[in-house]
């Protein structure tokens, strides 16, 4: 079966091709600290045989996080909890991304502070998010600075791989949207001003995190709005991104509310546009569910790499029953071997 072929990527070895994405717990405290329902959560996806868990959405700066209860990198004091999930998840066979997040106008931390959200433009997400403060060049650089800060932490704390949020409606993607940048300088207008913030930020991780790990972008290919951000243009985002990073996850969505026609694997297509016409590496996900999306997606080249979401938290051993259930040759855990290892 093509799910279990490994993939190589610089550092990355893969034992397959399934991935687990991002996807928030709201678990963690106001500090932003590793809890241990986080530690338990990864490292039964790792026992289960996804091949790459990549850690959810972790703010860089405190006004990043999208809520009050999730993690974040902004402090040292960060990386041994986080640390503590990299090796559990990396002793039951998992390598680790961590995906590094600025909320940007989506912020619901901190909900009493009227000031305390930051955006290209002065424009609410909707009617239940704050009127964001539109950025300086001064707030540019440290939020910069802070994605750089957050890079070397995760480095430190063992992590194979970061992801770099640029999709769903968060800081990054909202620069490059038409529908939430109304900006008149540099970093407002035509499609290469609009990239301009996310390709510094590029520019400048890339420069911090080590040259031998991969380092990978989450875009949102379609905004499914009139004057939004569209296939196209992502497709040309993906052409001057690509000279920083080495794998990118296509997604969809989240600048402002849109009627999107959703459906299992609606989403493959965004990702098969980028890798065919931009020559990269891409993950695919989107509500694929069953062996036979996985490998349809796989054996027809329409990506590298398959994201199960929901999937994985319905089923956090999907990659060892699939294994077991195909009679496919894998390396079930040992504790777990007598239930595997054999049919009857």
């Amino acid at each position: 079966m093509h799910t279990f072929e490994p993939f190589e990527l610089k550092n990355l070895k893969l034992k397959n091709r399934i991935v687990m994405p991002p996807m928030c717990l709201f678990t963690a405290e106001t500090d932003g600290y590793v809890k241990d329902r986080h530690l338990v959560h990864y490292s039964s996806r790792a026992i289960g045989g996804t091949s790459l868990i990549i850690m959810e959405a972790t703010g860089v700066m405190p006004n990043g996080r999208i809520t009050d209860n999730c993690l974040g990198i902004w402090d040292n004091a960060h990386v041994a909890g986080l640390k503590r999930i990299v090796d559990a998840c990396h002793s039951e066979g998992a390598l680790m991304a961590l995906q590094l997040n600025h909320a940007g106008r989506k912020s619901e931390a901190e909900g009493e502070k009227q000031d305390y959200t930051i955006s290209p433009s002065a424009c609410a997400s909707d009617e239940i998010y704050r009127t964001p403060r539109e950025m300086t060049h001064e707030d540019m650089a440290e939020v910069k600075q802070a994605f750089c800060d957050g890079a070397k932490r995760a480095d430190a704390a063992g992590f194979d791989a970061i992801e770099i949020h640029g999709a769903h409606g968060y800081l990054l993607s909202t620069f490059l949207s038409p529908i939430s940048n109304k900006r008149q300088d540099e970093y407002g207008g035509n499609l290469q001003n609009r990239a301009r913030f996310l390709l510094e930020v590029l520019e400048a991780v890339r420069e911090v995190w080590p040259q031998e790990k991969a380092l990978l972008l989450r875009l949102s290919a379609s905004d499914y709005l009139p004057g939004g951000t569209n296939l196209a243009e992502t497709v040309e985002v993906v052409s001057m991104a690509k000279k920083y990073v080495d794998l990118f996850h296509i997604s969809s969505g989240g600048i402002a509310e849109a009627k999107i026609e959703v459906h299992p694997g609606y989403q493959v297509p965004f990702a098969e546009t980028i890798k065919k016409e931009c020559d990269v590496p891409v993950i695919a996900v989107g509500l694929i569910r069953n062996r036979e999306m996985v490998e349809e997606i796989l054996a027809n080249g329409r990506a590298d790499l398959v994201a199960l979401g929901r999937e994985l938290l319905r089923n956090p051993y999907w990659v060892a029953n699939t294994a077991w259930e195909t009679n496919s040759h894998y390396e079930y855990p040992d504790i777990y071997e007598r239930a595997f290892g054999r049919r009857y």
